[in-house]
């Protein structure tokens, strides 16, 4: 295969020079297309990785659990980017003194586009370092890159909100990612009864030496890792800096951070459940993982009923998902199957509704629900889309995120969690009717104001993104090809599921 003539740190170490590249790059056509090839050579290089071998002493390693979340980062990072260059463009022709923008006061002048595309760039090369790490202190290297990196991002329009949701960012994320160091201490503790002089994180060392491992300090140590991966994944109570976060950066942005970010600090945990399962502990970690997922679910319903923000709306969704991922992986069985399955229809299914986020912030120039009214008459396909992306990310049929949503539900059953599944079933309903009532009224009824109207019509770039990822979803749901349900039954194997 052409892979095995190279090795996976060309992986992390094309979008690295591309970055740096990206940022001695004046013309914006040619950086532009620096972005798109690097994520198109990204993806070619992605879907080629199966079976490529260990470097680095076996630092670098892709097992089946890494190649499906690095699937997921690199396709919606070469989708959100096609969208990307249209987004900038369009910005940069739009651009005026004292134009409005989402509703929240004059526009300051946008960062530097240039500084944009190199950290977009370094953002790609840090979510690849955390696919491909076999090592948890690397591992915690690149999650925390994964910080830096997408933190100017987020400040890209430079409003008084941006700066304030930067800061929150850095903050509770680096308090989460200190955090989630200590456990690595911990955990390394745990291993000294055993370990004489080597390097006692290494991921394969540590499972299959972990029967041998002090218990204690191993529960302490996986509560810890839980907690500060658990900050950045957005579970619920340490999510507080994701709906400001996600509310603020540029719509394709957002599109990253919720559908591949989150599931970056996601693998750090199941790494760390990994070892509970080699040390014969898996129910300690299944335990709190239920109850922050049911926790984090519940928050979310709160918070999406009455929602005035329609980005912040699918903010407080992608918590509500995390959390179901989050009791996927605690039931356990097939519900591990489901949970991976469902990883990847939320990251499809989030980074399109982000995606349409934007047009519709393009045109309509605020993020109020209240403000916006009667998208089928603006925008037709833009809101054909949005009301997909509801029904879809709400888990109704046909969207693959029905049948995930299903897999977990029917494995609660089966484990005679009743209650919980009635719980479960019930956050649904509640979070099905409140998006309903925000999202319906949007797209009918008489347009209240379009302060940029779309008499030029909708831009394909802005439309195509969207919709390849709304027909993916779809897909997924009606039929699963082989080849990716057995990656899907072989990263569940990994985390200690079934299929």
């Amino acid at each position: 295969m052409l892979f095995n003539t190279l090795s996976l740190s060309a992986l992390v170490l094309v979008p690295l020079i591309a970055g740096a590249a990206a940022l001695m790059i004046r013309p914006d056509r040619l950086r532009r297309g620096l972005l798109i090839s690097a994520a198109v050579l990204h993806f070619l290089l992605t879907i080629t990785a199966s079976g490529a071998s260990p470097v680095l002493g076996g630092w670098l390693a892709l097992d089946s659990l890494g190649h499906l979340f690095l699937g997921i980062v690199s396709l919606l990072f070469l989708v959100a980017i096609v969208y990307g260059v249209g987004y900038l463009a369009r910005e940069k022709q739009t651009k005026e003194p004292g134009r409005v923008d989402a509703g929240s006061g004059p526009l300051l002048v946008n960062s530097r586009e240039s500084w944009l595309t190199g950290c977009l760039l370094f953002y790609l090369s840090a979510m690849t370092l955390v696919c491909v790490s076999n090592h948890l202190g690397l591992l915690w290297v690149a999650i925390e890159a994964t910080t830096l990196a997408s933190a100017p991002m987020i400040f890209f329009h430079r409003r008084p909100q941006s700066l304030e949701a930067t800061w929150k960012y850095l903050l509770i994320c680096s308090i989460g990612i200190a955090l989630a160091l200590f456990g690595n201490f911990l955990l390394a503790v745990s291993t000294s009864i055993i370990t004489s002089g080597e390097s006692p994180l290494l991921l394969d060392q540590l499972l299959l030496q972990a029967v041998h491992f002090h218990p204690q300090w191993l529960k302490a140590a996986f509560v810890f890792l839980l907690v500060g991966y658990g900050t950045k994944m957005g579970l619920a109570p340490l999510h507080t800096w994701l709906p400001d976060a996600h509310s603020e950066a540029p719509s394709f942005v957002s599109a990253l951070l919720s559908g591949a970010l989150l599931n970056c600090a996601f693998l750090g945990i199941l790494r760390a459940q990994q070892i509970l399962n080699a040390s014969g502990l898996a129910a300690f970690g299944q335990e709190l993982l239920m109850g922050f997922g049911l926790l984090s679910m519940g928050l979310a319903a709160i918070f999406i009923l009455q929602q005035p923000d329609f980005k912040r709306m699918l903010a407080y969704s992608s918590v509500e998902h995390m959390g179901i991922l989050a009791l996927g992986v605690g039931l356990g069985g097939t519900a591990v199957f489901g949970a991976m399955f469902h990883a990847v229809n939320h990251s499809l299914t989030k980074g399109m509704l982000f995606l349409v986020a934007g047009n519709i912030l393009s045109v309509m120039r605020t993020k109020s629900t209240a403000e916006v009214r009667g998208l089928s008459h603006l925008m037709p396909v833009s809101a054909a889309l949005w009301m997909a992306g509801f029904l879809a990310i709400t888990g109704s049929p046909p969207f693959g995120t029905f049948l995930s949503e299903f897999i977990i539900l029917k494995a609660a059953i089966e484990q005679s969690h009743y209650a919980l599944a009635v719980i479960y079933l019930l956050i649904l309903s509640v979070i099905f009717v409140a998006m309903a009532s925000i999202v319906v009224r949007m797209v009918q009824g008489v347009p209240l104001r379009a302060r940029e109207p779309a008499a030029h019509g909708e831009s394909w770039l802005m439309i195509a993104s969207p919709l390849v990822l709304c027909v993916l979803i779809l897909i997924l749901g009606v039929y699963m090809p082989d080849i990716f349900e057995d990656l899907l039954r072989d990263a569940a194997t990994v985390v200690g599921g079934s299929a």
